[in-house]
């Protein structure tokens, strides 16, 4: 891996992600508002698992768009997902998670299920304003970046 970035196939975290039977639709696959809550739980356990310096970056994110491609069909049988998330982009005040979602045995090459990506504001919680990332912030969003 390289120091800048991570490679086209790496991800800055990878969650393992159980599907809940009240995740089902009556069809049998995954529900597409319940692949919104399920990719939250990937994101918190990524963005918890971050050192305490970046806690103030965390605590101060809010989702401001959402984007979810459904290209393939997930089932109850493919719990755990695969979750394999990284910084798609950022800029003064935000930055975009990008998503791969895949069934639990899927190689992490093959074609996700399931492409999305959130686009995550930073503010100034007692301001109630966006705020700037820091450079430090920057920085750390630049190690998880695909190049």
């Amino acid at each position: 891996m390289s120091t800048d970035h991570l490679g086209k196939h790496e991800f800055a975290f990878v969650a393992q992600v159980p599907v809940r039977w009240s995740d089902m639709d009556a069809f049998g696959h995954i529900n597409h508002a319940r692949m919104v809550t399920l990719m939250e739980e990937a994101r918190v356990e990524w963005l918890l698992s971050a050192g305490p310096e970046y806690q103030p970056l965390i605590k101060s994110a809010m989702i401001v768009h959402v984007d979810i491609r459904y290209q393939s069909q997930l089932r109850h049988g493919d719990t755990p997902l695969q979750i394999g998330m990284w910084i798609k982009k950022f800029r003064s005040v935000d930055f975009t998670i990008g998503y791969e979602i895949r069934a639990k045995d899927a190689d992490v090459e093959s074609k996700p299920a399931c492409v999305a990506a959130t686009q995550m504001a930073v503010v100034d919680i007692e301001a109630h304003t966006l705020r700037r990332l820091t450079d430090e912030e920057k920085r750390y969003l630049g190690l998880w970046s695909r190049g």
